[in-house]
């Protein structure tokens, strides 16, 4: 599959993805917001309604103390009026009745009025009746009076009440959780209530310690005496609206799982892809670098077949020697590609000796020179490490020091000559260092935490411009670390390099 649909089908699922969790998320939102609006509603709705509760209550008490002074009012001023004019309710009642009776008895007729004249018993109870009526008037007048009186006094005496006696905890307390209760809000609460001034008449001990976006204040009082206010907050507000919206939680975790696995999935599709390529770049790599010394071998093979050549002994022993040369140069590239595939499986069988690192460095160093001359340059040694012994297996250790002497000359920068210096030294007693240093292409940054990897070679233009497969520094860095020790670059992009082992002494 080409990249260019692979990032088309990512950018698809990740628009995809996105979208649907946003969604879910505005959709929570907006859950979280009504569910906190009709909590608000609901605890606005009881406090109102305690606050009428405790009117009423108030109105009551000032009541139940004129009840008595309304009573005897009322009685002593009954006792003033005449004995004909204090009638009972069953006397009025009987009144109506005769009345109705009566007028519905005499014919509505004037001729017969006339001619008999109105009833005198009705004449007489209807002007009592009247009379009646005139007195229970004046009663009601007065009582209302009275009343006018004891509503004046409630709202002139009601702030003179204690505020506690006003507002008491527990009364306050037990009401608004019965109306909570009986609006479906089962949660605890905290309360106090202070004056207009802010001042704190009462509050229940863990009153305050939550968010102010959790609080609720009523008036009480307001339009009798000195207002007070009730305010009250919910500890468990935020969990309760939780679990009013718990049930979206499980799709955004369906949704973030599958957002994971498809990252997962792009991932290692673009592993595969790499590897697929790095794969077909390492065929093409190995295969040039096996047909060179194949063709080499097989060029010298057909000259021995030169009956002329067979008889020229200088000949024979320069085509000898070019044989031997790229025999061992194929073995040695077959043998790295054998190493690393070992390495991946279990750690390499090495034969641990003590050697002196001064020594082999310079032994190699000989045999690279002729290669660095080849070119107009020139390798040098400071090999000033007073204490070189390590213990390593020293057929690979020659190894490291040749592929990295390898990489500067293959890396070389074209338009100046090949520089290279190898230095040893001592950092501190337990440690020896050796620091190759090169004038070639150098190493950007982005390069240098790959530089190791196996297959992964630093782009030059051209794949084949360089010969190698890719496994050099990945064999280099594999037997670093089995000898118990570590390496690391430095490298200044077109100046070149300085790559530096640590190793511990033998001491």
């Amino acid at each position: 599959m080409k990249k260019s649909i692979i990032w088309l089908l990512t950018g698809v699922m990740a628009i995809t993805f996105g979208a649907l969790l946003y969604f879910q998320i505005m959709y929570l939102e907006n859950m979280v917001k009504m569910r906190e609006s009709q909590f608000s509603e609901i605890v606005m709705k009881c406090l109102s309604s305690t606050g009428a509760y405790l009117e009423k209550r108030e109105t009551m008490h000032f009541l139940q103390e004129d009840i008595a002074v309304l009573e005897s009012s009322i009685m002593d001023y009954d006792e003033t009026l005449p004995s004909s004019l204090r009638l009972s309710s069953e006397v009025i009642d009987s009144i109506d009745d005769l009345l109705s009776r009566q007028t519905q008895t005499i014919p509505q007729n004037n001729n017969f009025e006339h001619k008999f004249g109105r009833s005198q018993n009705v004449d007489n109870l209807q002007s009592r009746y009247g009379n009646m009526q005139q007195t229970l008037r004046k009663q009601y007048l007065y009582q209302r009076g009275l009343l006018n009186e004891v509503i004046l006094s409630i709202l002139r005496d009601a702030g003179n009440r204690p505020p506690k006696e006003r507002a008491d905890s527990t009364i306050i307390r037990d009401y608004l959780q019965n109306e909570l209760a009986a609006n479906g809000l089962n949660l605890k609460f905290n309360f106090s209530i202070t004056n207009t001034r802010g001042q704190i008449i009462y509050t229940t001990d863990k009153f305050g310690k939550e968010t102010p976006k959790n609080h609720y204040s009523q008036t009480l009082f307001p339009n009798t005496g000195t207002p007070l206010r009730l305010n009250v907050d919910f500890p468990q507000k935020n969990k309760y609206i939780f679990s009013s919206v718990r049930f979206i939680i499980p799709t955004l975790i369906f949704t973030l799982i599958l957002l994971i696995v498809f990252l997962i999935t792009i991932i290692m599709a673009f592993r595969q892809k790499k590897l697929s390529e790095i794969k077909t770049d390492f065929i093409h790599n190995m295969t040039h670098e096996l047909k060179t010394p194949i063709s080499t071998i097989s060029l010298a093979s057909q000259m021995l077949n030169d009956a002329s050549v067979r008889k020229s002994e200088t000949s024979l022993n320069r085509l000898a020697g070019v044989i031997s040369d790229e025999t061992k140069r194929l073995q040695f590239q077959v043998e790295k590609v054998l190493l690393m595939s070992v390495f991946d499986n279990s750690e390499a069988t090495v034969k641990l000796s003590v050697t002196d690192a001064n020594l082999v460095i310079q032994n190699v160093v000989d045999t690279f020179k002729i290669k660095a001359e080849k070119f107009g340059g020139n390798i040098s040694t400071n090999l000033n490490a007073q204490n070189s012994l390590i213990e390593v297996d020293q057929m690979h250790f020659t190894n490291i020091i040749h592929n990295l002497l390898d990489n500067a000359i293959k890396y070389r920068n074209e338009e100046k000559a090949p520089i290279l210096t190898v230095t040893t030294m001592n950092p501190n007693e337990h440690t020896l260092r050796i620091k190759i240093r090169d004038n070639g292409l150098g190493i950007k940054k982005e390069d240098f935490k790959r530089i190791f990897e196996k297959f992964y070679r630093v782009p030059t233009g051209n794949r084949h411009d360089v010969k190698g497969f890719g496994l050099g520094l990945a064999y280099v860095k594999k037997m670093v670390e089995i000898f118990k020790g570590n390496i690391s670059v430095e490298s200044d992009y077109g100046k070149g390099s300085i790559f530096i082992i640590n190793l511990p002494c033998v001491e």
